[in-house]
C-alpha cells in the first residue's frame, strides 16, 4: 500500500466524522430551503439563522428522538431475547446430549455386560471341551503306561526263555 502524505489535512478523529456529516445535512437542509437561505453571506447572520433552524429542529426532536430510543429500546430487548432464546437453546441441546450420552453409557454398559456374558459361555463350553479331551488323553496314557509294563514283561519273559534257551548244556 502506497504511502500518501495530506500536508493540509488534519487526521479526522471520530468524532467530527459525524460533525462534518451534521454540518452537510444542515447544509442540504438550507439548499433546499430556497436560494435566499444558501445565499447568506455574512458569518453573523449565518450564525443566527442556523440557531434558529436548531431551535426549530429542537422543538421538533422530542418527539422525533424519544421515536427513536423507543426503536433502540426495542432493538434492545428484541437482541436480548434473542441471546436469551440461543441460551435457552443451547441449555435443551446440553441436557439433549447429557441425556444422550447418558443413555449410551447405559446402552454400552449393557452391551458389554452380554458380551462378557457370552464370553465366559464360549469359556465354559471350551473348558468342557478341553477337560473331555484331556481325560481321553490321560486315559490313554495310562492305557500306554499300563500296555508298555506289560511289553516290558513279554521283553523281559523272551529274554529269559532265551537265555535258557541258550545256556541249555549240550547233551
Amino acid at each position: 500500500m502506497p504511502h500518501v502524505e495530506f500536508k493540509d489535512q488534519e487526521p479526522q478523529l471520530l468524532g467530527e466524522n459525524q460533525e462534518q456529516q451534521q454540518g452537510e445535512e444542515t447544509r442540504d437542509e438550507e439548499a433546499c430551503q430556497g436560494p435566499a437561505r444558501s445565499q447568506v453571506s455574512s458569518p453573523s447572520v449565518a450564525t443566527s439563522s442556523a440557531n434558529r433552524q436548531l431551535m426549530m429542529l429542537e422543538g421538533k426532536s422530542g418527539p422525533y428522538f424519544s421515536s427513536l430510543d423507543s426503536s433502540i429500546d426495542m432493538l434492545k430487548k428484541r437482541a436480548q431475547e434473542l441471546i436469551e432464546n440461543i441460551n435457552e437453546s443451547r441449555q435443551k441441546d446440553h441436557a439433549l446430549m447429557t441425556n444422550f450420552r447418558d443413555s449410551l453409557k447405559i446402552k454400552v454398559s449393557d452391551l458389554t455386560e452380554k458380551l462378557e456374558e457370552r464370553m465366559y459361555q464360549i469359556y465354559n463350553h471350551h473348558n468342557k471341551i478341553i477337560q473331555e479331551k484331556l481325560q481321553e488323553f490321560t486315559q490313554k496314557m495310562a492305557k500306554i503306561s499300563h500296555l508298555e509294563t506289560e511289553l516290558k514283561q513279554v521283553c523281559h519273559t523272551v529274554e529269559t526263555v532265551y537265555k535258557d534257551l541258550c545256556v541249555q548244556p549240550e547233551v
